[in-house]
């Protein structure tokens, strides 16, 4: 308002009025800048400004309309502006376009909209969006490093990509489609960028190849790390007979003596408490049911189908039908059915136990453990009990084995962070299981590779895992090979790809919170002007 002289102020009922003129007693020309105080006329005009006390508020303007007099500008009239308070042909006050638009890039159309009407700044939803499409983008400088990464705007259909200054950790684009085509062109470019930081997409690899063949592209360390757990979890699948603990044979005759005090151990690592009588015929029944399903699928897929034409004639659901799709054996399927868990699982020492005591009414043994936490039904307690009954006695109760993803989980973490109950039963686990240590071994190689960035050891490493029969290793390191350039360079250099998987996380949040108006061209100016 230092640019107005106030001449009234009043105050009614849909808020403050407010009359007042310009100050200045000449203006500059917008076509060639030359001031002028030759008064053609004068006309009211209304703004809208800022709220006081959450009152709207109106300008009143008593504008001037001056005669260029310079002669060879083709501008014969033009009105004056307010510096700092109005441009030509708005109806709303700078300051109050300026609050607009940053509660429409923070809150989106619906939300800022009641947000702006609560603090006396009338606009509504479409108002705020046109607001923020209008905003100009922000300026691109020079990029050295650069982050590339994807994220959905409707998963499994449309893909976007954005772009991150590693340096400033600010996107600097947002790019239609996630193909080697979009990133080539928009690197072309920027000729000025040495780095690329990327995950493991072959598309990227390929756009940044052909647009910034000078820069030395960088895989991200947290996607080789989820590679290899991917692979160490397929491995301990192929060995997961290695997880049961061996049964101790304590039914010895009086005659049977054991060499050096030792106990004789079973060569079968059979858990001793499990009934075969519905378990194994369930269990085969499901495993013929995979066998014919994944038949089928692969058929389909022999054929040309793609997944959705073979999840509609299989009358499939379409992520059952993916994972049949892809599945590169069979085996692979029935490897996490042979290790499933049941509610029943954490209540069977229990069962044993009061099932030898006496008791064998499964409806006081139900209710027994449902209030224990039990949320399963009795029909399953049924049938776990039903074999004991024929000898009157349930078998000790064998310890569980540990789960996959426990495994999994012990072989990838550090040893020195290891709790001690978990690290005894990974050690009995790998001592029974040569491919299992092998593996905890390489992983650990592995692990000191990224954590002391010594990419320069990766093709020893990779030598040493072909070495062995790890074929799921194998096929991790082929995958290395393939763009071993760039995982070196992710293995040597200081870069990562983090804070654009950061910045993809805060475009989905973004994505969410304009739901049904998410069009590109909108959630691409959220993207570049909020974060």
């Amino acid at each position: 308002m230092a640019g107005v002289v106030v001449e009234r102020v009043e105050q009614e009922d849909a808020g403050v009025r407010i009359w007042a003129s310009a100050r200045a007693s000449s203006a500059a020309c917008p076509a060639c800048g030359n001031c002028s105080a030759r008064v053609h006329s004068r006309y009211d005009r209304t703004v809208a400004d800022v709220a006081v006390a959450g009152r709207p508020v109106v300008l009143w303007l008593r504008v001037r309309r001056f005669f260029c007099t310079h002669q060879d500008c083709s501008v014969r009239t033009f009105a004056e502006q307010v510096e700092g308070l109005t441009m030509r042909h708005a109806r709303r006050s700078l300051p109050l376009r300026g609050m607009l638009e940053s509660i429409g890039l923070a809150l989106a159309g619906r939300a800022g909209a009641r947000l702006a009407n609560r603090l006396g700044l009338r606009a509504g939803r479409d108002t705020l969006l046109r607001l923020v499409r209008a905003v100009p983008d922000p300026p691109v400088e020079a990029v050295t490093v650069l982050g590339v990464d994807d994220f959905a705007i409707r998963r499994g259909q449309n893909y976007a990509t954005i772009l991150l200054d590693m340096a400033t950790h600010r996107p600097v684009d947002v790019l239609e489609g996630r193909e080697a085509d979009t990133l080539a062109e928009w690197l072309k470019k920027h000729p000025e960028i040495q780095v690329i930081t990327r995950d493991r997409s072959g598309a990227y690899a390929e756009g940044a190849s052909r647009g910034a063949p000078q820069a030395v592209q960088c895989a991200d360390r947290w996607h080789l790390w989820k590679n290899l757990g991917e692979a160490v979890e397929k491995t301990v699948l192929g060995h997961r007979g290695c997880l049961i603990e061996p049964a101790v044979d304590d039914a010895r005759g009086e005659g049977d003596t054991v060499a050096d005090g030792a106990a004789e151990v079973s060569p079968s690592p059979t858990p001793v408490a499990e009934p075969a009588v519905s378990g194994e015929a369930a269990e085969s029944g499901l495993a013929a049911r995979i066998r014919q399903r994944y038949a089928a699928v692969q058929s389909l897929r022999a054929q040309g189908k793609r997944i959705r034409a073979v999840a509609r004639e299989l009358d499939l659901d379409r992520k059952t039908a993916r994972r049949y799709f892809q599945a590169g054996s069979v085996e692979e399927l029935l490897s996490k059915t042979a290790s499933r868990s049941s509610l029943l699982d954490e209540y069977k020492p229990y069962l044993h136990q009061r099932f030898n005591d006496g008791c064998a009414n499964v409806s006081l043994l139900v209710r027994e453990i449902r209030e224990q936490g039990y949320g399963g039904s009795a029909q399953t307690v049924y049938r776990y009990l039903r074999p004991f009954r024929s000898t009157g006695k349930a078998p000790e109760s064998a310890p569980r084995p540990p789960k996959i993803r426990e495994v999994v989980g012990w072989i990838m973490r550090d040893p020195d962070n290891l709790p001690d109950d978990d690290g005894q039963r990974l050690k009995a686990v790998l001592a029974r299981c040569p491919e299992l240590e092998a593996t905890r071994r390489h992983v650990g190689a592995f692990a000191s590779m990224i954590r002391d960035l010594r990419g320069d050891l990766l093709p020893d490493w990779m030598d040493r895992v072909c070495a062995d029969d790890l074929p799921a290793l194998r096929s991790f390191v082929n995958g290395l090979r393939q763009d071993l350039a760039a995982v070196t360079a992710g293995l040597t250099l200081t870069w990562s790809n983090g804070p654009t998987e950061g910045a993809v996380n805060r475009a989905k949040y973004l994505k969410r919170q304009s739901f049904g108006r998410a069009k590109l061209d909108l959630l691409r100016k959220r993207i570049l002007l909020t974060t």
